[in-house]
């Protein structure tokens, strides 16, 4: 006899744990790229048709390098869990699948580390 109540039994996570919290990450995400969307662009279509000194400048100060750091990373795992979304529906091979997942989670990772060293170079003067 089970002793749970019904809040109880629909409180997991899923069959393999992980279910929600992909679904809420990628919710959670596309919400926080609304805004960081918006500032983003804010600080950069001023930039356009500028020098290159004055984009160096621009995105050496703090705020503008932190606004651009926290879309790209914020960007870059929106799409990792999208795509993921994308093999796991249309890629029937399991084998396949399994290279195609890892193949996503190295490039979208790979991807943000260069956006990430990309901006703190400039932040930092390097």
């Amino acid at each position: 006899m089970d002793y749970k109540t019904d809040y109880k039994r629909v409180a997991g996570l899923g069959s393999a744990k992980k279910g929600v919290d992909h679904w809420i990450s990628q919710r959670v995400t596309a919400v926080a790229l609304i805004p960081l969307g918006v500032l983003f662009l804010y600080t950069f279509v001023g930039q356009i048709g500028g020098s290159y000194e004055d984009v160096l400048a621009k995105y050496s100060q703090p705020i503008p390098a932190i606004i651009a750091l926290m879309f790209f990373l914020t960007m870059f795992r929106h799409l990792r869990l999208g795509m993921e979304v994308v093999i796991e529906d249309y890629v029937s091979n399991h084998r396949r699948q399994l290279q195609a997942l890892i193949l996503n989670t190295l490039v979208w990772r790979a991807v943000g580390i260069i956006g990430l060293f990309a901006v703190a170079k400039i932040a930092l003067g390097a």
